[in-house]
């Protein structure tokens, strides 16, 4: 490792090279010694060289790859070496990798990072020296030397010339070397967070959005106080017996104990009254008021005006009743009830709110904005209620239900008997009746009904009148429209009883009149009578639609 007679060493230091190309990468390792003259010697250590990954990377990565393998062979030699080193020096030819390692701004790709770490953990930043490429040994180990070139190659064997020279003319940092530029694709863009703090709910506060609807809240902080009066009257009852009974101290407490066991029976089975949920209600409007309006309440108790006059509190002249801010106004002399005149103040964002349109809206039955506003404000005034109260309703799901779009449903083809227009008018008809209109017989007034008879093709009418709604005047009508509109292929109605009943017993009579050649022959034309579906009226067609335009002109006068 030594040449002879070279005396003494005075100092030892490892010098490890890095650099990489498309083919691979690979660390060159020396030893440089110097003994008591000054002079110096160069003895290799090491070589080691890889393969690219199949993965295509980045020369950048490589080199930075390249010099993840150098701090750990450096690691390695100190290890194994027994002998006194100096701190290594690193030297490669990639100005990135020296950006990389020197960076402290900057936060980089999971890649780039945990290199640089490894890199910086086993390493300082100050041991990173840069060096051409033409003077860097690990060039060979990359690139790969024809055996030839690499016997006669003094450069891997000895180290590159310098080596053997002072420390001030080694290769010194270029000046432009500067910082990572800022579209550097390693570097992670710069993302802003700002962090919110979040201040410390009180203990009522908790307890009022533990609760989901308005009623079961005011009947938890209903049961609350009255636990508190009762522990009022306690108290109030030990005071007065510890001031009424003298006695030694365990006669005293003795009879104490007795004394309020006794008055805790005189208590009984307690029960929420209306007055009970009033009390509550009041007890949890006092206390949002308080959080939300704590400034405004104060200026009207000293009969100030509001401080925030562009506030939608100080627009609304509020005054303080019984500790509770309501609206004011001019009708304070007005015959109704106070909540009516003076509503209670209650913010927009606040929970109690929500959980009182919440209530509302169910009590009018989901009925819309408008008359849930109409509601509240016969008791509550809350300001931009009308936005609180189109989220509340967005969010509603049975109100969403009842408001949403009715589904639409694509018709069927139409059938047979209304697309022939090869067959002549009233073909195919349909039938319905219409009425009743009343008509002037002698001196009195009788109901006759009209029969109007649809071509389901054309749309042509033919109106006939019915004395009644029996069987026996729908097929009198049928019989005269027949006579002067031809023979009939198919008749429709919907399943009226006298439409039955006159189907039914036109086909008993021409059962009848089998024998009837006249009527033989006309059996031969048939007629089709069909129903439609029960509640299906649409079936119809025109027929359905045409006694609603017709039953107007006949009573105009």
């Amino acid at each position: 490792m030594m040449p002879e007679n070279f005396g003494q060493v005075k100092t030892a230091q490892l010098h490890h090279f890095g650099d990489a190309s498309e083919q691979g990468y690979g660390t060159a390792s020396y030893l440089r010694f110097t003994n008591g003259m000054g002079k110096v010697h160069i003895a290799f250590i090491l070589g080691k060289s890889r393969v690219t990954p199949l993965k295509q990377m980045t020369i950048p990565r490589l080199e930075l790859v390249a010099a993840t393998l150098a701090v750990r062979v450096d690691r390695m030699l100190r290890l194994e070496l027994q002998i006194e080193l100096e701190e290594s020096t690193f030297w490669t030819d990639s100005q990135s990798v020296l950006k990389y390692i020197r960076n402290d701004t900057k936060r980089f790709h999971t890649f780039v990072a945990n290199r640089v770490a490894m890199i910086r953990d086993l390493s300082k930043a100050k041991q990173w020296r840069y060096l051409n490429s033409k003077h860097n040994p690990a060039d060979d180990a990359s690139r790969g030397l024809h055996v030839e070139i690499f016997l006669n190659s003094k450069r891997w064997r000895k180290g590159p010339e310098f080596l053997e020279k002072t420390e001030t003319q080694w290769p010194k940092v270029p000046e432009e070397l500067g910082s990572i530029p800022s579209d550097d694709p390693e570097v992670r863009k710069d993302v802003i967070v700002n962090s919110t703090c979040v201040e410390e709910k009180s203990p009522t506060s908790k307890l009022i959005e533990y609760y989901s609807t308005w009623n079961s809240l005011k009947k938890a902080v209903a049961w609350m106080l009255k636990l508190k009066r009762l522990l009022l009257q306690l108290s109030q009852k030990r005071k007065v017996l510890t001031q009424t009974d003298p006695g030694s101290d365990q006669s005293l407490t003795n009879s104490l104990k007795e004394q309020i066991d006794k008055f805790k029976l005189t208590f009984g089975k307690e029960s929420l009254s209306v007055d009970d949920l009033d009390e509550a209600e009041n007890a949890i409007i006092q206390f949002e008021q308080r959080q939300h309006f704590k400034q405004e309440i104060a200026l009207v108790v000293k009969g100030k005006q509001c401080a925030k006059r562009n506030g939608s509190i100080c627009k609304l002249d509020p005054i303080v009743d019984n500790g509770i801010l309501r609206v004011g106004g001019r009708l304070s002399k007005a015959a109704m009830p106070t909540e009516v005149k003076n509503p209670m103040i209650l913010p927009k964002d606040s929970y109690i709110s929500r959980l009182i349109l919440l209530h509302i809206n169910e009590q009018v039955g989901h009925s819309g904005r408008g008359h849930m506003l109409s509601r509240l404000r016969q008791q509550y005034w809350i300001p931009c209620a009308n936005s609180l109260a189109r989220k509340i309703l967005k969010s509603c799901v049975f109100c969403r239900r009842m408001q949403a779009r009715a589904g639409e449903q694509k018709m069927a083809d139409l059938p047979q008997d209304r697309v022939s227009p090869d067959f002549p008018p009233f073909t195919h008809v349909g039938i319905d009746y219409f009425g009743p209109i009343e008509v002037k017989r002698g001196r009195v007034h009788v109901k006759r009904y009209g029969v109007i008879f649809t071509c389901l093709v054309s749309r042509a009418v033919h109106l006939e009148v019915a004395s009644y709604l029996d069987t026996d005047s729908c097929i009198n009508a049928l019989r005269r429209f027949i006579c002067r509109r031809g023979p009939v292929t198919s008749i429709r109605t919907d399943n009226g009883t006298n439409f039955v009943g006159t189907h039914r017993e036109l086909g008993e009579a021409l059962k009848e009149l089998d024998h009837n050649k006249i009527q033989n022959e006309l059996l031969k034309e048939g007629v089709t009578w069909s129903f439609n579906p029960p509640s299906g009226a649409h079936h119809g067609g025109m027929g359905e639609v045409d006694p609603t335009s017709k039953k107007d002109p006949l009573f105009s006068p």
